[in-house]
Order: structure tokens, then C-alpha cells, then sequence
């Protein structure tokens, strides 16, 4: 076993402070210490810290040469036998467990393998899995040779350390290996597609498309976007993306406004997280978010690692490396409860879900209330035979969705002046098409016919 390099007081306070993940575990005592060995075995590796609890706080143990003589006895006792190499810093114990060459390892409970930040038993076909292929093959793990340090955007770098809540201070290389995206010095593939300026200069699938249609036959496109922000930088335009689009309409009930989305940002912003994090970036294409007149389809390139029978009982990564990252921001608080919570945030709001296994995994949001698709699939002005301007239709939906809208508010989205906007509202006013009621302040905008 090649030997790690020692652990630094920095490097382990900030371990610390990153908590437990794909290759960290904290652990108070050696009971079941076995299951863990075998699970970083049959993953990528791994370190396990002695002496601490899973709330990161240091309790210490007592480091004794019967301690690590106990715990190589455990190592050797997996089946086949795992080297570990041990060190400790302070009154912390370090267990230091590289990727197996043997696949599967198994400890007296059974075979283990590391999901996120806990370790699981292997189901059979999963065992069989790992025995057939003697590997679980996972891209984002693999050095990005012709990588070019002139490429790292430090600004999305500085940007993940805030959303995951670490400090800047430690040298840039020092995080980067923390974070298993630097293997000596050499860049991985999950560190391209988060911290590269253009990923797709390196990995040419790392864009995602965002597409509306005028209807459910994908032929009149209203509006198409193309992006290659990173992973973060992805998941966040297509979410912006589909809150733009996503129609909401209001109910006032006393004092209280009351909002109805057309489709559940819950369900929605779950799908496309996990669509940008599973997919296989080996298959070509690109992830596809596109928003049709009743439905939304998410097209995620690479079948699901799930058999159809086992769909949302059972969880199984593709990038485990990418997954572990992203566990640490706000997009990705729990691991392997995506398709319930969709199908749970979906049933609430009144959506059907589809998935579609194949060549690649897409997901469906249904919206069958027609009512939706009356109101939202037509102009405006098509809709009450009125010749309207560009801007007036674009005002009118505005004041649909938030009749509380004020000028100052549609003069921003629509970027023109405020003399603009109120010369149009004069305008559709004049047409009898929407009517302000109550005060200019604390009124309200109603528009004709609004369901």
C-alpha cells in the first residue's frame, strides 16, 4: 500500500468542518470498524478518524499499540484481507483505506459499500456487479490529463467554499486534495466540471439545453438556451430557467396571497439536480430541461443503475465523486430520496410523474388541468381577438402572475421606462382588458376573463 501523506493540523480541522462524505467517516470507537474497511475497499477509498463523533466533535481515543494491532487484525480479517495504514494526529486515529484490487470485500455482517456519507449492505445484484467487472468504473474520479491550471475559474471555486460553508483561509491545492478533486497533481474529471472556466473545453457533454415549445409536439420553439457553467452554475440557470417560465397564479383568502405554480418547484428543481449529477458523461448529448404547453420533460443522457422493479427503493450513484461535492451546498441535503421526494412534491401540487427508462432516463411533470393549458398556451390577444404589442402581452402575463406587481417592478423585467409602461397600461385599460382595484398602493390588477 502506497503511504498517504501525513495528515497537517490544517488539513484536519478542516476535515473537520467539511463533516462525514464518500470518503470520510468519524467514528468514536473500533466496533464495527470492519464494515467500514470493506465499504471504502469496495468504493474508491477512503479515511476513517477514531475518536471522533458524527457530529464532528473531537472526543479522542486512547492510542495504544494493542489499539493498532487490533485494528490491522480487523483489516486482515476481511475477506480477502484489506492493508490499511494508520496514523494519528493528536488523539485522533486515522485509518487510511485505499480502493480495493480484489472487488468485493466482505466482514462477518456481509459486503458493504460506501453511498455518500454512510456505508450500505450490497444487495445481490450489486455483489454481482462488482464480481463481473472487478471494478465500479466511475468517471468523474479519473485524472483530466491535458487539464490546464490556466483554466480554474477561482471565482466558482470561491463560490462552492461558500456554499458548503469553508473557509478560504488554507491553500488552494490543500482544499482541492481535501475535496478529492486533486490526486498529486493532477486534476480529476468532477474538478472540471465544477471549477473549470469552460468545462466543455475538456468534457464535451458538460452543457445542459433549456428549451420552451409553444406546444406538446415540440415543433414551434419560443425560446432556447445553451450553457456551460459547471455543475453548480448549471443546476442553478436551468432552476432560474423554469421559475421563469413556470406560470403561478394567486388566490387572495383574507389578507393572505395564496400561490398555485403550474408544476412543483420542489419536484422540479429535485429532477434537474439529479439529472446534472447522474447522468453519464460518456454518452453523447446534453442534459435537455424543455418546458412544452402541459408538461415538463427532463432528459437525462444514461439509463438508471436501477432496474425498473427496484426504482425508488434503492439508490446507486453514477459519479460519486460529484454527488459527494454537491452533498456539501444546499442542492443536494439527502442522498438517495430524489425519486420519492419528486414523486411526493409532484402529488401534492396535483402533477403526474412519468420516468422513461431507455438509452437515456427522462422524466416527466404532467400538468392535466386544462384549465392551465387554455390560460397559459395562447397570446393574449389571440385569446380576446385584440391586436396586442409585444410588450403589452408580456405586461398582461406579468400582472397575471403577480397582480400585486407594481410599474416600477414591470418596468425592471421588461427593461424600459416607466413612462412605457404606464402609457400601455392606459392602453389595455382603455381595451377593457385589465382594471386596477383599489388603491395605487395597497391595490391590486385584474385582468378579463383570468380563470
Amino acid at each position: 500500500m502506497k503511504k498517504p501523506n501525513k495528515m497537517k493540523q490544517q488539513e484536519f480541522e478542516l476535515v473537520l468542518q467539511e463533516g462525514e462524505g464518500q470518503y470520510i467517516e468519524f467514528k468514536e470507537i473500533i466496533s464495527g470498524l470492519d464494515k467500514e474497511i470493506v465499504a471504502f475497499a469496495n468504493s474508491s477509498g477512503g479515511k476513517i478518524f477514531l475518536g471522533v463523533d458524527d457530529k464532528s466533535e473531537v472526543k479522542g481515543i486512547k492510542i495504544t499499540n494493542k489499539l493498532k494491532s487490533q485494528i490491522q487484525d480487523i483489516a486482515r480479517n476481511c475477506d480477502p484481507s484489506i492493508v490499511v495504514d494508520l496514523e494519528k494526529v493528536n488523539n485522533v486515529l486515522i485509518v487510511n483505506v485505499e480502493e480495493g484490487k480484489n472487488k468485493p470485500y466482505f466482514c462477518k455482517d456481509g459486503f458493504y459499500i460506501r453511498m455518500g456519507a454512510n456505508s450500505q449492505k450490497m444487495k445481490r445484484n450489486e455483489i454481482i456487479e462488482v464480481v463481473k467487472n472487478n471494478s465500479l468504473f466511475s468517471f468523474d474520479e479519473q485524472v483530466c490529463n491535458n487539464f490546464d491550471w490556466k483554466d480554474f475559474d477561482d471565482e466558482k471555486f470561491e463560490y462552492y467554499l461558500k456554499l458548503s460553508k469553508i473557509d478560504f483561509d488554507l491553500d488552494k491545492k490543500i482544499l482541492l486534495r481535501n475535496l478529492n478533486v486533486l490526486k498529486g497533481e493532477s486534476f480529476t474529471n468532477a474538478g472540471v466540471l465544477f471549477f473549470a472556466k469552460k468545462p466543455s473545453k475538456y468534457i464535451l457533454n458538460s452543457k445542459i439545453r433549456c428549451v420552451q415549445f409553444k406546444d406538446n409536439e415540440r415543433v414551434e420553439i419560443l425560446d432556447k438556451k445553451e450553457v456551460d457553467k459547471g455543475i453548480i452554475g448549471n443546476i442553478e440557470f436551468a432552476i432560474g430557467y423554469l421559475d421563469e417560465k413556470i406560470n403561478v397564479r394567486y388566490e387572495i383568502k383574507g389578507s393572505e396571497r395564496i400561490e398555485y405554480p403550474e408544476y412543483s418547484p420542489e419536484a422540479y428543481r429535485e429532477v434537474i439536480v439529479n439529472s446534472i449529477v447522474h447522468r453519464d458523461y460518456l454518452i453523447n448529448g446534453e442534459v435537455a430541461i424543455e418546458k412544452w404547453k402541459n408538461r415538463l420533460m427532463i432528459n437525462n443522457p444514461g439509463n438508471s443503475l436501477v432496474k425498473k422493479e427496484n426504482f425508488g427503493l434503492e439508490s446507486r450513484p453514477r459519479n460519486k465523486l460529484i454527488v459527494d461535492l454537491l452533498f456539501r451546498t444546499k442542492y443536494m441535503e439527502k442522498i438517495g430520496t430524489g425519486i420519492n421526494r419528486i414523486k411526493s412534491f409532484s402529488k401534492k401540487n396535483k402533477n403526474k410523474v412519468e420516468f422513461k427508462f431507455g438509452s437515456s432516463f427522462i422524466v416527466y411533470l404532467l400538468n392535466e388541468d386544462k384549465k392551465w393549458g387554455e390560460k397559459w398556451g395562447e397570446k393574449w390577444g389571440e385569446k380576446w381577438g385584440e391586436k396586442l404589442s409585444e410588450n403589452q402581452e408580456k405586461i398582461i402575463s406579468l400582472i397575471s402572475k403577480d397582480k400585486f406587481i407594481s410599474i416600477v417592478n414591470i418596468a425592471k423585467q421588461l427593461k424600459l421606462g416607466t413612462t412605457s409602461i404606464e402609457n400601455n397600461l392606459t392602453k389595455l385599460k382603455q381595451k377593457d382588458l385589465i382594471k386596477r382595484i383599489g388603491s395605487a398602493k395597497a391595490g391590486h390588477w385584474e385582468v378579463k376573463n383570468e380563470i
